[in-house]
């Protein structure tokens, strides 16, 4: 039954690593983003936070993406 069917060795399809990437882009632009939004408004700033936890979540995407799948 499920152990009949052969076992595929290689990494995630392109479709599925594409979609991953795409998470992690969004999820750290959007968790860092948000504590960013947070801060602001907790000090009182610009959006200064918001700025500053954009850009470091999106460094942080890339870096996971590149991690994870080995690009």
């Amino acid at each position: 039954m499920a152990d009949d069917q052969p076992t595929n060795g290689t990494g995630p399809s392109g479709a599925d690593a594409g979609w991953a990437a795409v998470g992690y882009l969004l999820s750290g632009m959007g968790i860092w983003g948000g504590i960013g939004w947070l801060v602001d408004r907790w000090l009182d700033l610009p959006n200064v936070g918001l700025l500053i936890g954009l850009i470091g979540g999106t460094a942080a995407g890339v870096y996971l993406t590149m991690k994870r799948l080995g690009v």
